[in-house]
């Protein structure tokens, strides 16, 4: 996994226009909360240029993050981020302290794989994506970078769902939690038009 090293700034002004401003000079505001009983919000402002290199990465926020403010490191992740409708910029971002001891919530994405080795991939089946993400429940040590989902033993037109994925220990997915009505389908396997018509 990419180790991710954001360098930031203090921002002491405050509102819109004082964020309208720092990003005429190509920066991004961000906050940074939680953590430790005592920990306070910071606001804080991060190059929108280097920023938005790290973006390109798209386990950038299914990653723990060192943040580097006035020489002090701690380890944050993404909740929550606006861009630009028409611009490559950030308009704000918003990140959680991660303390090792506290569970965080958090979008990893899915790795779909075995489907040519499946009954439905040997009849030359195909399978459709309906979902490439899953936000997860861990401690930080147990963040997995990605979770596999094994399609060896998918038959047509068969439907995968989140619970069919196989966590990792420690490691539990939100919407399963809330309920087995939330265990929506994530990718099926079909038969192609051409071998529809050919039966």
């Amino acid at each position: 996994m990419t180790a991710f090293v954001l360098n930031a700034q203090p921002r002491s002004d405050e509102g819109k226009g004082a964020s309208r401003r720092l990003r005429h000079t190509g920066f991004v505001p961000a906050v940074v909360y939680g953590g430790e009983e005592n920990d306070k919000p910071v606001s804080i402002s991060l190059e929108n240029r280097v920023l938005v290199k790290q973006l390109e990465d798209s386990s950038f926020f299914s990653s723990i993050l060192t943040l580097s403010l006035e020489g002090k490191e701690e380890q944050v992740i993404v909740k929550d981020m606006q861009r630009h409708p028409a611009k490559n910029s950030v308009m704000h971002i918003d990140f959680q302290r991660v303390n090792k001891s506290a569970p965080i919530e958090i979008i990893v994405p899915l790795n779909f794989v075995n489907f040519n080795q499946s009954p439905a991939g040997k009849a030359s089946g195909k399978f459709t994506i309906q979902q490439n993400t899953a936000k997860v429940l861990c401690l930080p040590e147990n963040l997995p970078e990605v979770l596999e989902v094994d399609l060896s033993k998918v038959d047509m037109d068969q439907v995968i769902h989140l619970s069919d994925i196989t966590l990792p220990e420690g490691v539990e997915i939100v919407q399963l939690r809330r309920g087995a009505d939330r265990d929506q389908g994530i990718a099926q396997a079909y038969a192609p038009r051409a071998a529809k018509a050919g039966k």
